[in-house]
């Protein structure tokens, strides 16, 4: 074996033998090893000829890499010696999450997407401003910019999650950034023509759309059930995240570069983004079998689809493509009253979402005499506080589902509080208590944040009741919960100008929708696995 493969090897051997093995014995372990993750060379042989005898270091060793795994000889954790043989030179890991488990840094990734999803999704309600200006816009038209990415929201929602049954949620999940990146940074060359302006909003509706049913089938397809209220609360919390950022960051690069600016760099954040997922997955996977590769599934028992790969599952013709159409069970699904809870869950939780998502900037600014700064660093906050209480929620599910307690009971206490928490703030802060603004920012805020417990509660039971189908069934949840972003936030404005009251307009539909739900949700919702195909329940993992 060449020397300079065995140089670091021969100088501890120097060491460790004869009168200098006292000396070895003195050096600390973290002194020899200083790094306690570190990866072995492939194999490394050490010939009886090169001094093999008592306290050498030459006795035959094969010793194999095994990413992630820590191998120690002699000195251990409790400062044992050293009286194994040394294998190879350590290395240094870079960059630091080399040693995570796959799964957590595509978790990570997906929710670096979803984060620059919602930087996408409100930098036009800041742009909106000035673009009204140099085009002569009224409220009506800014109106219709604005809504035209629910069309493609709620067009994108059943499509998503059949291609990501059919694909998997990988692929679909980079063709749709690629397509909302590329749709939002057209935006300034198509701006002057309403026709293309509306068509690009439309796009980046669909591109954002099949995102969260690309993002569950991951979840499903890499998560285990016990992991399950953290994985989708990291996912779908980058979309608090962006909404944050994407607040922050847009009028200080409106005001020093132009509106035209925050549409190009965003749009190029994704694309950014996709050639740093793509080069992950070429990294990590290659062309070995893995969760994440395309094929036929069946469900394991830890939850999990596992996939095979099938030189004919990427080349699928149009017949194939509408016979695994044909046999996804629609029927089954409306024949379930937990799918039926989750639907009407859906939609009641996206009312009061969406309508407090328009419409709060303008109830602090004109309801509470705040100024337009004022109004827009209070509207950082509802996104700010989800993000603390999805930290918490989390993990809260998880352990009582680590710890036995059911998993439906579970998701009815976190939807529940993500229901009732909302209903009862908004009630305070529409009766007139003579309350100072910004106690009442205080209560909107709160409710907000604490609506963050369906992360925990209804985006889990998806892949709860069926990890196959759960991307198929978020895409029909979503569909509908998309709705309010079309229909709930016209109707505010409409209420708003004929009775000018912001409890009927905005906080009663609100309120009405989230007790509704919670009633259905306790009454009908289940977390127990369903085999579908066979319109029966599954035993509970």
């Amino acid at each position: 074996m060449a020397a300079s493969v065995l140089q670091a090897e021969r100088h501890l051997l120097l060491l460790g033998s004869g009168r200098n093995r006292p000396l070895l014995r003195m050096l600390p372990p973290r002194v020899l090893f200083p790094h306690r993750r570190r990866s072995w060379p492939r194999a490394v042989r050490v010939s009886p000829g090169d001094g093999e005898g008592a306290g050498g270091f030459a006795s035959a060793v094969e010793k194999r890499s095994i990413p992630g795994i820590v191998e120690e000889e002699g000195y251990g954790a409790r400062g044992e010696e050293l009286e194994g043989d040394v294998a190879g030179a350590l290395e240094q890991r870079w960059p630091p999450w080399d040693g995570l488990a796959e799964r957590y840094k595509l978790i990570g990734a997906t929710s670096l997407a979803f984060v620059i999803c919602n930087m996408d999704k409100v930098n036009l309600s800041v742009a909106i401003i000035p673009m009204s200006h140099q085009y002569g816009w009224n409220s009506s038209t800014a109106g219709l910019v604005q809504s035209s990415f629910f069309w493609g929201y709620a067009l994108s929602q059943l499509p998503g999650g059949w291609l990501a049954k059919l694909f998997g949620g990988r692929k679909v999940l980079e063709v749709g950034v690629v397509t909302w990146s590329l749709a939002t940074a057209i935006i300034p060359v198509v701006a002057g023509f309403m026709p293309g302006l509306v068509l690009s909003r439309i796009l980046v509706g669909i591109g954002e759309g099949v995102s969260p049913s690309a993002a569950t089938d991951l979840i499903a397809r890499s998560i285990p059930w016990q992991e399950r209220s953290r994985a989708v609360a990291v996912v779908f919390g980058g979309l608090s995240f962006g909404s944050v950022l994407g607040l922050l960051f847009a009028p200080p690069i409106i005001q020093n570069f132009g509106w035209e600016s925050v549409f190009y760099i965003f749009g190029l954040l994704g694309i950014v983004w996709c050639l740093g997922f793509e080069s992950l997955i070429v990294q990590r996977f290659g062309d070995k079998k893995s969760l994440l590769n395309l094929g036929q599934s069946s469900t394991g028992s830890d939850g999990l689809i596992s996939y095979a790969m099938s030189s004919e599952s990427s080349h699928s013709s149009l017949e194939d493509l509408q016979n695994s159409l044909k046999d996804v069970p629609w029927g089954a699904f409306f024949k379930s009253k937990a799918v039926w809870a989750m639907i009407y869950a859906h939609f009641c939780g996206s009312w009061g979402h969406y309508t407090c998502l328009s419409w709060l900037p303008t109830f602090f600014s004109e309801e509470l005499n705040l100024n337009l700064t004022e109004a827009a660093w209070v509207s950082v906050l509802p996104p700010l506080g989800s993000m603390i209480i999805t930290s918490i929620a989390a993990p809260f599910a998880d352990n009582l589902i680590s710890n036995g307690v059911d998993t439906t009971k579970v998701r009815k206490i976190c939807q529940t509080i993500a229901f009732v928490s909302p209903a009862t703030f908004m009630m305070l802060s529409s009766v007139d208590l003579g309350l100072p603004p910004w106690e009442i920012v205080a209560f909107l805020t709160s409710g907000v944040a604490l609506s963050s417990f369906a992360l925990s509660g209804l985006y889990c039971t998806h892949q709860d009741i069926s990890s196959e189908y759960a991307s198929i069934l978020l895409g029909i949840t979503n569909t509908v919960g998309a709705v309010p972003g079309i229909v709930g936030v016209a109707l505010t404005g409409f209420l708003l100008d004929s009775t000018h009251s912001w409890s009927i307009s905005l906080f009663a539909p609100s309120i009405f929708f989230y007790l509704t739900g919670t009633v259905v949700w306790l009454a009908f919702a289940s977390s127990k696995p369903q085999d579908f195909s066979k319109s029966g329940p599954e035993s509970e993992p």
